[in-house]
């Protein structure tokens, strides 16, 4: 079954393999190369607590050792023609990159197609990735943006998955076996919960007999796709304070915000704009040219399937700390009674919309977001959608929206005991 789709640039074919397998196809000619993204339905929000960080060590050891093919032959086959292979994980999802001269897309997709199915968690590769993840966990620990915003996530998501860190913690990661990591992909590696998004100098044609010379012969299982049961996340603003001797202070502020599917959605993307993104933003002019407060400021409303957050955050003088905590908060909060100004309005989704094209020049951006609207569901007119929505957009919109989500703050507070306190 194939459809296409000419809502916005070239055209994007879609087709479902007879094994649930979607395979994403946009023609661009313009150079000779071909990027593809194989999306997997299954990232950090399907752990346990006490398996955290297990879809990043599974990703991180695809590449390690197949049924057939060592590490040092998986990288050789890579390198000899000058293509990349890489791979990663997310919280609502998981990814294989591949990025090659079109010639050779069909030798890189074969070898994308094998590590996907046939990995081999080899003993020695597990051990030592494992201890490459501890170092890197330790490592975080040293850094105070971090630790204030593993505060903060789990004082915000609690027994949720969001509110572990991606990574893990020292004490699930140290558990993690080879035996774990073979029933992860036993369960959720399968053709229905596949994406494969491919953008490059290649035929829509060619390209999906390619997949199905792949992963035609990849059988899907009987046994339905089992969806993860998230558990509810209470609405209660918390304040945490982490003494750590260092010489400035991280402040941060959350609120829990929408999810992807929510209308509010595009609304907090504009707002997420205009409070925190770049030199323009209202914070850093505010926070830090006029009131000289902050070293760094921003804020970040990350993309969920489930209810996600929204934060400002500030690194300042330790003497600054309550001063700058109530400025993040006002920033926030004053929304809800002070509607934008056309001006503010019209140059913050000039800003937004400018940047999201810009997001859309490469293969590998147009690779990565087709397969993403696809594998979170949004769809092949989500791309035009949300552009239309953001035009759409009113002071009273976002003055309404700031109303519904920026009123229960969670806060965490890092820096000396003298200044948090």
């Amino acid at each position: 079954m194939t459809k296409s789709s000419t809502l916005t640039g070239p055209t994007l074919h879609r087709t479902v393999l007879k094994n649930g397998l979607v395979v994403l196809v946009t023609e661009n000619p313009v150079a000779d190369i071909v990027s593809a993204r194989i999306f997997l339905r299954a990232g950090s929000s399907y752990e346990s607590p006490e398996q955290a960080g297990l879809f990043s060590l599974l990703m991180a050891l695809l590449t390690k050792g197949t049924t057939r093919l060592s590490s040092l032959e998986i990288a050789e086959a890579v390198e000899s023609i000058g293509a990349s292979l890489g791979s990663d994980a997310s919280s609502d999802y998981s990814l294989i990159s591949v990025k090659t001269v079109s010639a050779d897309f069909p030798i890189m997709l074969k070898l994308a197609g094998e590590v996907l199915r046939s990995p081999s968690f080899p003993e020695a590769e597990v051990n030592l990735e494992r201890r490459l993840t501890l170092q890197q966990i330790r490592s975080m620990q040293e850094q105070p943006f971090t630790v204030a915003y593993n505060h903060l996530r789990q004082g915000m998501y609690q027994s949720h998955p969001y509110g572990l860190p991606g990574i893990g913690t020292e004490t699930s990661v140290a558990a993690l076996t080879s035996e774990h990591l073979a029933q992860a992909h036993k369960q959720y590696f399968r053709p229905d919960n596949t994406v494969i998004s491919i953008v490059g100098r290649i035929d829509p044609a060619q390209a999906i007999s390619l997949v199905e010379e792949v992963f035609g012969d990849w059988p899907a299982p009987q046994e339905p796709l089992l969806e993860p049961e998230f558990p509810s996340v209470p609405v209660q603003g918390t304040r945490q304070a982490i003494p750590q001797d260092t010489n400035q202070s991280i402040v941060m502020v959350g609120y829990l915000a929408a999810p992807v599917k929510h209308p509010a959605y595009p609304v907090l993307k504009l707002i997420n704009t205009y409070l925190g993104n770049g030199l323009s933003s209202r914070l850093f002019v505010e926070m830090r040219e006029k009131r000289g407060l902050a070293y760094d400021v921003s804020a970040i409303y990350p993309t969920r399937l489930g209810l996600s957050q929204f934060v400002v955050y500030m690194g300042t003088a330790p003497e600054n700390t309550p001063v700058a905590l109530e400025g993040l908060r006002h920033e926030v909060e004053r929304l809800c009674e002070t509607p934008l100004t056309d001006e503010e309005l019209q140059a913050t989704k000039n800003k937004l919309l400018g940047q999201y094209a810009l997001g859309k020049q490469t293969n590998a951006q147009i690779a990565q977001l087709n397969g993403w609207y696809e594998v979170l569901g949004l769809g092949t007119d989500f791309d035009q959608n949300f552009q239309t929505a953001i035009a759409a957009i009113t002071a009273a919109d976002a003055q309404a929206v700031a109303q519904e989500f920026f009123n229960q703050p969670y806060i965490a507070l890092l820096g000396p005991a003298s200044a948090i306190g």
